[in-house]
């Protein structure tokens, strides 16, 4: 019987070992991470720190689902290397296993760029269950926080932080919130609402200093400007776990090379989630991360599925506000949208030659999902241009 190993026990090793069990019963798996909880929503961390939820309420497989299925689930276990020649992967704590198919699923870990001052105590970011309990901890010596990004996950966990009482303030480099994600009147209409629940916003600037002695205190933006604030979050992206890879002599680029089948140049060896890069492209989010897990996991137990790539969508929830938005937002205004626009909503839908290439749903959710099915279809949707413009536009009944 084939022996699989899975190191990484995210959304793409998961999803992948779901595939190789439903393939081979009773298949010999073994999958290590170096996180002491098994497989958990990361969406939901700000909710963990905002103590709406505990972990078990977001726990999607836990100890016993692997133990029911014979998996070896080794938790708080860090590889150390990969020997691909005798193909064994070998632990920390000086274990070995032999594999016949191996995953790396190993992700990826937050970039904090190199400020000064970036290794004093309260300076962290929001990676995984560890960083969520240690910023709680932090957040309870502090009554300022200085968010370094304003991206999604920087956002949520502020309005997390500021349902704990803190003073928030956020530092972008950007002139405007959701670079990625909101062009100039969606990230405006996003930037009042937040500033109401208590948010302030320094745009444009970048972090030149962590300022304190042992402990920070405050950050120095190369402006000249001090910000207060005992707990420094970086949000400023990641960056994949490569060490593994390098290690093994992988083909890297952005990140780990692979196929269509998520296979590497290596014989016996896959990739895929936050650790892989498909057509040169890197992803990075959740979605991406189980389709991908989900065609290794199915091609590792002899399957032949392929990847054709992920249409990135992406769902932003702090108190108050529906927003998604996908694929190109055409932030530059260079084609044609059908936008409409109240106190509430605003909403843009993205045209390229009758069909959707990108939309903003912010205020309200509904149609988005339809949206996403029409441009992932190719649909021409040019009959509804027009009236798509109209507040009660039915995205059910026309692009259901």
């Amino acid at each position: 019987m084939a022996r699989y190993v899975i190191i990484g026990n995210g959304v793409a090793g998961a999803t992948a070992a779901e595939k190789i069990l439903a393939a081979k019963s009773g298949a010999q798996l073994t999958i290590f991470t170096s996180e002491d909880a098994p497989f958990y929503y990361r969406p939901r961390l700000p909710e963990f720190i905002a103590g709406q939820s505990e972990l078990a309420k977001f726990t999607l497989h836990d100890a016993a689902h692997y133990a029911q299925r014979g998996v070896d689930l080794r938790l708080a276990t860090t590889v150390a290397s990969v020997d691909p020649a005798a193909r064994v992967v070998h632990d920390a704590a000086g274990g070995a296993v032999a594999y016949d198919e191996l995953l790396l699923a190993c992700g990826a870990r937050p970039f904090i760029p190199p400020v000064a001052g970036a290794d004093k105590a309260g300076v962290t970011a929001l990676r995984d269950i560890a960083d969520a309990r240690r910023i709680v901890e932090m957040a309870g010596q502090s009554q300022e926080v200085v968010l370094v990004g304003g991206g999604l996950l920087g956002l949520e966990a502020g309005a997390a932080l500021v349902r704990l009482g803190l003073k928030a303030r956020v530092v972008e480099f950007f002139e405007r919130l959701l670079p990625r994600q909101m062009d100039a009147r969606g990230a405006a209409k996003l930037q009042a609402h937040l500033e109401a629940m208590g948010f302030e916003f320094y745009l444009g600037q970048k972090a030149k200093e962590i300022t304190g002695q042992a402990k920070a205190d405050g950050l120095l933006l190369e402006s000249g400007q001090h910000l207060p604030g005992g707990l420094i979050l970086f949000s400023a992206g990641v960056r994949p776990n490569l060490d593994l890879a390098r290690q093994m002599g992988l083909d890297i680029g952005q990140a780990v090379k692979v196929d269509d089948r998520m296979a590497t140049d290596m014989p016996g060896v896959w990739a895929a989630g936050d650790v892989a890069e498909h057509r040169g492209r890197y992803y990075g989010v959740w979605p991406a991360a189980q389709a991908q897990g989900a065609v290794a996991g199915a091609n590792m137990a002899g399957g032949h599925e392929l990847y054709q790539g992920t249409i990135v969508s992406n769902a932003l929830k702090v108190v108050g506000v529906d927003l998604v938005a996908g694929g190109d937002i055409d932030a530059e205004g260079k084609l044609p949208a059908a936008v409409f626009e109240d106190e509430r909503v605003y909403r843009k839908i993205v045209l390229d030659e009758g069909q959707i290439k990108g939309f903003i749903f912010y205020g309200q959710a509904q149609g988005a999902r339809q949206c996403q099915k029409a441009m992932e279809q190719g649909r021409d949707v040019a009959e509804h241009a027009q009236a798509m413009t109209a507040k009660d536009f039915d995205f059910d009944r026309l692009l259901g």
